[in-house]
């Protein structure tokens, strides 16, 4: 059985998730000591966490940069807060994905449902790793890792989704509402510039191995990898 950790600090919002992620066939715990989040997280070693922003003592951030230090399960950030910044910072600071209140219980659980197969799936159970290269360059997406040369860098799976399906699209463009039921299974409920700040983190993580101008805007279209790029870059 899947285990999620609730670190919400409104009981009775806790006790609504718990409830509903218990019918549904997960097990889950609640945080109580909010000065101590991750003795709970170390103790259930949940496969998903459930994290509001607005806590006690340390925010939400700081609570899922702490868990980025010791895993890379999917954390969904839960919040009153509606704003673009907002959902832009929960994604810089490793959150995977980002449901605003009030929500409704079944767009929670198919969130959740979406985040745990994506991390725990069918790739997942393969025994021989998955590696994808083009030019060089190699992704690892099990491995969440990126590498060019002598280079490596760490991505968040929505990275690693995104370069996924940039290689595998290749050299077709990847349509951005493509990209957009790639990463996010309702994506109506997901605001377009989302997918824009995630692009400008993978560009940022091919410019770590030494790659810049790899992704191209192809405008009113997509995004494609610059093949001729990775090329100059081999010569």
């Amino acid at each position: 059985m899947q285990k999620i950790l609730i670190i919400e600090d409104d009981p009775k919002i806790a006790e609504y998730l718990q409830f509903y992620i218990n019918k549904y066939g997960y097990e889950s715990f609640i945080v109580a000591d909010f000065d101590n989040v991750m003795d709970d997280f170390q103790k259930h070693k949940p496969d998903l966490v459930l994290l509001d922003i607005n806590l006690p003592s340390y925010d939400g951030y700081f609570w899922c940069r702490q868990i980025r230090k010791h895993s890379i399960c999917p954390v969904i950030f839960i919040s009153a807060r509606v704003g673009e910044m907002d959902q832009v910072m929960a994604l810089e600071n490793g959150g995977d994905d980002f449901i605003t209140k009030p929500f409704h219980p079944e767009i929670v659980i198919a969130k959740i449902r979406s985040q745990l197969r994506r991390a725990y799936g069918e790739y997942a159970n393969q025994a021989e790793e998955r590696v994808l290269e083009i030019e060089g360059l190699k992704l690892f997406p099990e491995r969440l890792e990126l590498t060019y040369k002598n280079e490596t860098v760490s991505l968040s799976r929505k990275e690693a989704d995104l370069i996924e399906s940039l290689i595998e699209r290749y050299p077709r463009v990847a349509g951005r509402e493509d990209l957009l039921e790639k990463l996010w299974d309702d994506q109506m409920y997901v605001d377009e510039n989302t997918l824009n700040v995630n692009i400008t983190r993978v560009r940022k993580k091919f410019e770590g191995v030494g790659l810049k101008g790899a992704v191209e805007t192809v405008r009113g279209a997509g995004y494609r990898l610059n093949i001729f790029r990775l090329k100059a870059e081999n010569l």
